[in-house]
């Protein structure tokens, strides 16, 4: 029986319901300090107040469609959210604990930061943050950095040698504090450029799938921001305040083939609106029958049966 609740999605787009005689922004900004905040940041029109309270709402329905849909959540997961820093990790954790009250099965959350000793690191930043928030977490300190920049040569692409450092220390972590999933802030756009990096460059159609198995079989990886735009994130960002903290090793690297990527995406989004919703559409109405994936389809077993078939040749799919 699947253990995600069938309205997982619909409760979660209805949290926080407005108190008698509060603003539309209550919805969103749940006390009376964000809500002074939001005014003394000039959000004060009612059209602003309605494009925040849209904006929350949707990235709580997307968050919940997709927990739903690919059923990562279960009733007594401990959840351990690995926060970067960044933009999409503050929103993902943000996001889960408002959901997590009015959830239709209960479930914990732990937020884990890997501390990897760059220079400059403002290393206050996050404990700060995560003990206002009153979350359970845990900062591991491990100097990856001079790893990577003591083996990877300068100016080559260190993204590889730092995800598998990082990858090994969180998975560490999630067996030691007992959690039974591992979220990731891996949004909508991460996964079409990761599939575009595949096809051009692996030679595989291949993405971030929204749920897996760790590399080393122990534990349940999921990304719940697997339907939320990469802009809805940064407007989120921005309404909420996040205490950013810049990635300045592997992100800010300039001749990332990712950044390539994106920058191909978004100039077919300027000549073509909506081209990266149909391409993002096609990675979930996939015809192993039309592709060439031996192991995928039975060729071998084909033969005409006589009966007309929607999945017959018909030869150009418009």
């Amino acid at each position: 029986m699947n253990s995600v609740h069938p309205s997982f999605p619909l409760v979660f787009t209805k949290l926080s319901p407005l108190r008698e005689g509060n603003s539309p922004a209550a919805e969103l900004l749940s006390t009376p300090e964000e809500q002074a905040a939001t005014v003394t940041q000039g959000i004060t029109m009612p059209k602003q107040l309605y494009e925040s309270n849209k904006l929350a709402k949707r990235l709580r329905r997307q968050v919940g469609q997709a927990i739903a849909d690919f059923d990562m959540i279960s009733a007594g997961d401990r959840v351990m959210v690995c926060l970067s820093g960044g933009k999409d990790s503050y929103g993902l954790l943000d996001v889960l604990m408002r959901l997590r009250d009015k959830a239709p099965v209960s479930f914990e959350i732990v937020a884990v930061n890997l501390d990897q000793r760059h220079p400059g690191y403002p290393e206050h930043v996050l404990p700060e943050y995560l003990q206002a928030l009153g979350i359970p977490y845990r900062i591991e300190v491990q100097d990856t950095y001079s790893v990577v920049k003591r083996v990877i040569p300068e100016g080559k692409t260190m993204c590889s040698l730092c995800s598998r450092l990082r990858r090994g220390v969180l998975y560490r972590v999630a067996k030691e504090i007992g959690a039974t999933k591992i979220a990731l802030g891996h949004h909508r756009d991460d996964i079409l450029e990761t599939f575009f990096l595949n096809l051009f460059f692996g030679g595989k159609l291949k993405t971030m799938p929204p749920k897996l198995v760790s590399d080393d079989g122990a534990h349940v990886v999921v990304r719940p921001l697997a339907y939320v735009k990469e802009a809805d994130l940064a407007a989120y960002a921005e309404l909420r305040g996040f205490p950013i903290i810049p990635c300045d090793l592997c992100g800010s690297q300039p001749t990332l083939q990712r950044k390539q990527i994106k920058r191909q995406i978004q100039d077919w989004e300027k000549l073509h609106p909506g081209r990266a919703e149909t391409i993002f559409r096609s990675l979930q109405n996939v015809r192993p029958s039309h592709l060439l994936d031996r192991q995928l389809f039975d060729f071998g077993a084909i033969a005409a049966t006589g009966v007309a078939s929607e999945e017959g040749d018909k030869a150009f799919d418009l």
